[in-house]
């Protein structure tokens, strides 16, 4: 069976749109929807010098058909205004919002198998009066899901336990009960979506050296260590908590499934310089299948035809490799 495949095109001032169309060339073994003004995908298209059919795809469609290079269904959402590559506009953070709410209720209707995500600009959207702390936080609250983020690249899983916070509020929102459900969720969808039967996972310390007993940091002592005990009663495989400034290393990592770090900028870097241009973002927990790119809007290479596919194309491949694991 073919995956349906909808891709929402992200910040419209971005290089979501320019994505879109140049995968569109590429070969997929999947029907790819495009969730996203026609207008707009049209004028990137002629900005960009690239010849490709737009093809209007209605949610009846009852069977997928595989993807045809030149060839792009586009689902229409109408953006709010006037777009101009490489410009933000607060304006159109609806329409952001309208395409991403149409494919997530779309998933959640069977309509497609999984939704992928090109990238958005969040202080576009707060600043038009819109809190957002981001796709995984607004698609879990469309979903009802419990949203772990995992990114991953060639050789290496990394989730985190608390995501788009300042760091001043990370150490107090690292509680027993956001670890458990974390690494719960983490191990679930290791053994259902991966195909992982016994995933080993190391968990990193919040502080250098991992707390170095104590005195930097009692956050290991009176909270991760504890939890983490608890968890191996379950049957979870857990290693840690470690100093995350060695667990990356390659002995380390050679006989690990997943990392999980305790914030955004402790485990991505390492992720992002390992395999930037090549990592995906998967959210886990959630009812249906959603993978995104693993950088921004790039605001400057929007309409250039500079833009590199090529995290987008990883997107989707793991998008398809997980919707094939799922049917089995």
């Amino acid at each position: 069976m073919i995956p349906r495949l909808v891709l929402t095109t992200g910040e419209p001032a971005g290089i979501g749109p320019d994505l879109c169309l140049q995968v569109a060339s590429q070969s997929l073994f999947c029907e790819l929807v495009i969730a996203g003004d026609p207008d707009l995908l049209s004028r990137r298209a002629e900005e960009l010098g690239l010849d490709i059919e737009l093809v209007t795809w209605y949610p009846d469609s009852a069977k997928a058909l595989p993807h045809s290079p030149g060839r792009l269904h586009v689902w229409p959402v109408a953006a709010a205004a006037d777009t101009t590559s490489g410009h933000l506009s607060c304006v159109n953070a609806d329409y952001v919002l309208k395409t991403l709410r149409a494919a997530t209720e779309a998933c959640l209707a069977g309509q497609f198998d999984a939704m992928v995500t090109a990238p958005i600009n969040k202080a576009s959207i707060n600043q038009a009066g819109i809190p957002f702390s981001g796709h995984t936080e607004y698609i879990a609250g469309l979903t009802g899901g419990e949203p772990v983020m995992l990114l991953t690249a060639p050789g290496l899983r990394v989730a985190l336990t608390t995501t788009h916070l300042p760091l001043t509020q990370v150490s107090q929102s690292i509680t027993p009960e956001r670890l458990k459900k974390t690494l719960r969720i983490l191990h679930h969808d290791l053994v259902k979506r991966f195909s992982i039967p016994h995933p080993r996972i190391l968990v990193a310390g919040l502080n250098p050296h991992a707390g170095e007993s104590g005195y930097l940091g009692r956050e290991e002592i009176e909270v991760i260590a504890p939890t983490l005990d608890v968890l191996r009663q379950e049957g979870l495989n857990l290693v840690g908590p470690l100093p995350a400034d060695t667990l990356f290393l390659p002995p380390m990592l050679a006989e690990a499934d997943a990392v999980l770090a305790m914030y955004h900028d402790q485990g991505l870097p390492v992720l992002k310089h390992l395999g930037f241009g090549r990592a995906v973002n998967i959210t886990l927990g959630l009812p249906i299948i959603r993978t995104s790119v693993d950088h921004g809007t790039a605001l400057e290479l929007a309409g250039t035809g500079k833009a590199d596919p090529g995290s987008l194309l990883a997107a989707i491949d793991a998008a398809i490799d997980l919707v094939r694991r799922s049917r089995h």
